[in-house]
């Protein structure tokens, strides 16, 4: 590694760590109506509650606080379904598109509502400008602060003692968006249009091109059958080209929290990688840091909730030791190119540029890359199919480990909590003693919870795999055959069952069968996971505060840490290895055979 490419690795990791502070501070006193912000806009709450009929003030048991989780996004998932099957006679689509055929809405409006945004489709030849900004860019939000919501939740559940209330949802939601994700959104959307990201309502634009192009097309009759001559080869005609239809929109807006919200959802076909979207090195670097902001400061709101601090940065911690050292092998991994390459005459000891963006290079298309998959976020800047297979195993492995290493905005932090339980539980089985977490005893109940949120993903995509490798309707969108086909497949499940929306890109996705079984991987692995954490959340507010003794294990000290890791790393490892063996190891084998 270069020392150029190291400094960008330590500048990004020094701003991301140096945020996580501040932001998580002011996230806490969001929550806990300390901050200026609500007392300054006070009055907006108030005219919100009004008009929504809300009781700012009832307090809402855990299952109270799921049931309106779940009709909240419910409702989500029915009004995009329904935009996208109207846009053909809705305003704002100056390009006239017609509605979105039913499966690929269905997968869509479900995408969008679980903070997935699984993309089969082209953006911008599908959706019009009011599906993306009333669709699409509200469920940024909207399921952003949902997963937010659950995670202070959970807090309160540590928090509170012989409780049986969680707090109000409709009022977390609503500090989210209004204190956290607007503001935030608003400036990192007026700093990415000052680099060049379009934002407009103008249709379409024709330019002409600096230097006109032709190609030979296939001639087709007047029933649009191809030409044939005698000898049955296709007729061909010349075409020259000298225009290029710019598509255009209202994109910064969206991209901006797309970012923050973890989201993903590109408003171009090719997401962050086209130049209206992410334009130059330094929109590149903001929206990297967005991805990751919310989720490492989360961290610190967590600690200063609990009273203590120290648990917030032993989380961080871990999951900083987890995604560094995976970083650094995507990076080697892209630099050390492909011996193929000798093999047609081009020098690997230039690395692996397939696929990249030359105005990014390797050690931004690999930290992006990995901070993508490390958070539910799912936006690529390259395409990930194109990466090396080690190199694209690490994205998909840490999707498979729950996406807990920072993950989502709240459900990577709830996910990670959930494994500190597990951990403090097998420290609690070693030594013989009923295992604590900040004081509250970690029982049957809620080890049973914990079991569903760890199992529910894996049985998603390894499942639905499975399914997909079996039928011919999986197999046949499968243009790579092999182990790289494989890794296609369990790289979009592995996607859609951890809420990512990222693909390999070599997958035709945008059939019936797989927005089908991609849609019911990202309903069950969201909704799965969110109600058994709010039912650990109602199990431990319900319970009395429990001082440390002799025997209770330390839960802010470095070896927690390691055992924090080594659970999560385990549980991926013993998980997932024999799928992960079945394609992209065995691609690398294949690779290093070819010297």
């Amino acid at each position: 590694m270069t020392a150029n490419g190291l400094l960008q690795i330590c500048g990004y990791l020094g701003v991301l760590l140096a945020l996580a502070k501040p932001l998580g501070r002011y996230m806490a006193a969001v929550y806990e109506g300390r901050s200026a912000t609500v007392r300054v806009l006070a009055s907006v709450e108030r005219f919100i509650y009004r008009i929504t009929g809300i009781d700012p003030e009832a307090e809402m048991r855990w299952t109270g606080y799921a049931s309106a989780f779940l009709v909240f996004n419910l409702l989500g998932v029915l009004a995009v379904y329904a935009l996208q099957r109207c846009q053909g006679f809705l305003p704002l689509n100056p390009q006239g598109l017609p509605a979105v055929a039913p499966d690929s809405a269905f997968n869509t409006a479900i995408s969008f509502a679980t903070n997935t945004n699984w993309q089969g489709y082209g953006g911008e030849t599908t959706l019009s400008h009011l599906t993306q900004m009333l669709g699409l860019t509200v469920q940024n939000f909207v399921s952003a602060a949902s997963g937010m919501a659950v995670l202070v939740a959970l807090i309160r559940g540590f928090v509170r003692r012989n409780a049986d209330t969680l707090g109000n949802f409709w009022v977390d939601l609503t500090r989210s968006i209004l204190h956290i994700l607007l503001p935030l959104s608003f400036l990192l959307a007026l700093l990415l249009i000052g680099q060049g990201v379009v934002q407009t309502f103008e249709p379409y634009r024709n330019v002409t091109l600096v230097e006109a192009t032709g190609y030979d097309r296939p001639k087709q009759d007047d029933g649009g059958h191809p030409l044939v001559d005698a000898d049955g080869n296709p007729v061909t005609g010349h075409v020259t080209v000298s225009e290029q239809t710019l598509a255009l929109g209202p994109a910064a807006s969206q991209v901006a929290i797309k970012q923050l919200g973890t989201n993903g959802g590109g408003f171009f076909s090719v997401n962050s990688a086209h130049p209206f979207e992410n334009p130059t090195p330094f929109s590149n670097f903001l929206e990297m840091l967005a991805i990751l902001v919310i989720s490492g400061a989360l961290c610190h709101t967590f600690g200063v909730m609990v009273g203590d601090t120290r648990q917030g940065w032993v989380i961080l911690a871990a999951m900083t030791l987890i995604f560094v050292p995976l970083l650094f092998v995507t990076v080697l991994c892209e630099q050390g190119g492909n011996p193929a390459f000798a093999a047609l005459g081009v020098d690997p000891a230039g690395g692996n540029m397939e696929g990249k963006e030359t105005r990014f290079g390797i050690v931004n298309s690999a930290l992006w890359a990995t901070a993508t998959t490390a958070a539910s976020n799912g936006s690529v800047n390259a395409m990930h199919d194109s990466f090396t297979p080690l190199g694209g195993l690490v994205p998909m492995w840490l999707m498979q480990l729950g996406e807990v290493v920072f993950g989502g905005v709240g459900s990577g932090l709830y996910g990670m909590l959930v494994f500190a339980i597990v951990a403090v539980f097998v420290a609690g089985l070693m030594i013989g003693r009923t295992p604590e977490y900040l004081g509250k005893k970690i029982e049957a109940y809620e080890m049973k919870m914990a079991a569903i949120v760890i199992l529910v993903p894996p049985l998603m995509v390894l499942g639905g795999t499975a399914v997909a490798v079996m039928l011919d309707a999986g197999k046949s969108s499968v243009f790579n055959p092999g182990a790289h086909g494989f890794s296609e497949i369990l790289y979009a499940f592995s996607s859609a069952g951890n809420n990512n929306g990222s693909a390999f890109a070599g997958l035709a996705a945008n059939t019936p069968f797989y927005n089908l079984m991609l849609g019911l991987a990202m309903w069950f692995s969201r909704y799965w996971l969110a109600v058994p954490v709010l039912a650990i959340a109602g199990a431990l507010a319900a319970k009395n505060y429990v001082p440390p003794g002799a025997g209770t294990l330390p839960t802010h000290t470095p070896m927690f840490v390691g055992l924090l890791v080594g659970v999560v790393i385990i549980v991926g490892a013993l998980t997932f290895i024999p799928a992960l063996a079945l394609g992209p190891i065995v691609e690398h084998l294949m690779m290093i055979g070819a010297r």
